[in-house]
């Protein structure tokens, strides 16, 4: 019994960290288009709480020489990906 509330609780603050950070994202892609410098301090306050997510997806692609070259922010878009697919499967549990 205590072990289900434990778990219902950790999922529920998971999705909402998932939320909080997918609309940090939205965001910083938003701003990027209008700051695209990062001279605003929302623009690094944003920067500062989503690149840590993105930082292993970005390695990992660079250590793999996967979308070199490629003018869009590629480790950006996997993350948020990988993030929405976690979402679906922890809500699916």
């Amino acid at each position: 019994m205590f072990a289900d509330a434990a778990f219902f609780v950790f999922k529920q603050f998971i999705l909402i960290f998932i939320d909080v950070i997918s609309f940090a994202l939205l965001f910083r892609a938003i701003l990027s288009w209008f700051d695209p410098m990062s001279d605003f301090r929302l623009s690094r306050f944003l920067y500062l709480i989503t690149e840590p997510i993105i930082l292993p997806v970005r390695r990992l692609c660079e250590k793999m020489n996967w979308f070199q070259g490629v003018p869009l922010d590629v480790p950006f878009t996997l993350t948020w990906l990988l993030l929405m697919i976690i979402q679906v499967l922890l809500s699916a549990l």
